[in-house]
Formats: structure tokens, sequence, C-alpha cells
């Protein structure tokens, strides 16, 4: 091996070792966010800092492949071809993301019933200090909703509400959400759900009442403590949600 197609080597794992500085910082710009080690700023900032730093890498490698390609040194070409993939990868997490909550309104706010939303209780003090406050917005909101989740509906059933709100229950259960209230003899039942890699805490709100003519209604609503847009999370909740609650009912 030349002392050329040394350096190209040489230059092939630095690009590497970038790469992979660049993926795991992005990794900790969440996980230290939920950890408390910084604020959200903060880790938003280490994210943007990585994605950039993994597109120029991921740029960088791609150069340092086709020189390699043409050359002998095979190993600086799968290196330069492993630079490239994790760098790619730093880099396109946080713009799929964006590209996500571009293609949704920037509403954090989701119900299944937009003139008469499940209201907050228990979560009220949990929300405190949230930068979102607990109130629904109204029209502005729920006509955006519409128009981005026009599938988000209350949930009709034959069981009686007792038989709702155990299902129900149960159901918020399974899915993992930490029960922060509920009152049977209301029908309501209240949950906090932590997202895995921001630790972003989000409340949920289950009524449970009579339906007209028989059987009952389930309302469901959930809603972000911080952010402007949930990226559509918030509405992916409820329509798992109440996937799940039908499987469970169906199974009963």
């Amino acid at each position: 091996m030349t002392e050329r197609q040394n350096i190209i080597a040489r230059l092939a794992w630095l690009a590497l070792g970038l790469a992979l500085i660049a993926a795991v910082a992005e990794a900790f710009a969440g996980f230290g966010t939920k950890w408390a080690l910084w604020d959200i700023r903060t880790g938003f900032t280490i994210l943007r800092w990585s994605a950039w730093s993994g597109l120029v890498i991921a740029g960088i490698a791609l150069i340092l492949a086709g020189i390699t390609l043409r050359g002998t040194a095979r190993r600086g070409f799968t290196v330069a071809l492993a630079a490239l993939f994790v760098g790619g990868i730093a880099f396109a997490v946080p713009w799929l993301n964006q590209r996500q909550a571009r293609s949704v309104p920037p509403i954090h706010d989701i119900t299944t019933d937009t003139e008469n939303p499940p209201m907050f209780q228990d979560a009220l003090p949990l929300r405190k200090d949230a930068r979102n406050p607990p109130e629904y917005a109204g029209v502005a909101v729920a006509k955006q909703q519409k128009e981005a989740y026009p599938d988000i509906a209350p949930l009709l059933i034959k069981e009686p509400p007792n038989a709702a709100y155990s299902a129900a229950l149960s159901t918020a259960v399974e899915r993992g959400w930490r029960i922060s209230g509920k009152s049977g003899p209301e029908g309501r039942i209240e949950a906090v759900e932590t997202t895995f890699w921001f630790g972003f805490k989000d409340d949920i709100v289950i009524r449970i009442a009579p339906a007209d003519g028989g059987g009952s209604r389930i309302d469901v609503r959930s809603k972000s403590r911080v952010g402007r847009s949930d990226v559509g999370a918030n509405a992916a909740r409820i329509r798992a949600y109440i996937i799940a609650l039908k499987k469970n009912l169906a199974a009963s």
C-alpha cells in the first residue's frame, strides 16, 4: 500500500470515528434531556449540530469511497462506506422527524370530542410547570385536527359503561401508561406516557359515558406538556389505544 493510500485509509477511519461520535451525541441529545442532564433547548441544539455533522461527514466519506474504489486500498473503501452509512443515519433521523413535523399541523392537543373534550383533573398539578396549559384551545385547534386527522372519533360500543370502564382501564395499563388518576363513578381515567428518547410526558384522559340508545361512548384526549407541534404523536397514540381497546372488547 502506497503512502497516499495509507493517508486515504486513515482519513476513512477518521471519518468513521467522527460519524460514530455524531451518532452517539445525537442519541444522548435525547437521553440527556430525558435524564435531566440538560434542558430541552440544549438537547435540540446537540441534535441539530449532530445531524449537520453527520451530513458533512457522510459527504466526505462518499468522496473517500469514490477514491478508494478506484485504487487498491479496499479496506479504506469498506471503512468509508461504513462512515457514509453512520453519518447518513445521524442526519436522516432528525431530518425525517422534521419532515414529519411539517406534514402535520402545529398542534399538540388531540381529542375524539372537539366540541366537549374530556377535561383533565388529576393531571392539573402534574402540569403546573408545563409550557402548554391544560385548557383546550378551541375552534382553531379543532379545525386543524379535523383536517389532518378526520378518523379521530369517539368509540361507540354495545357494552354498558361499567364494563367499558374496566376494559378501558386495563387497556391503558397494557399500553404501559402510568395511571395518574381514575374514577369509576365519573367514568374518567387519566394517564401519562413518557416518550422513549427525549422523555417527553404527554397526558391522556379517557371519558366513558352512556351512549344514546344504549351502550357506551368512549372519548380519548391526549395532550403534550411541551412543544408547539407533537409531530402527530398524540393522534397516533389515540389510534393505537382505540385499536387495542377494540381487540380487548372483542376478546372478552
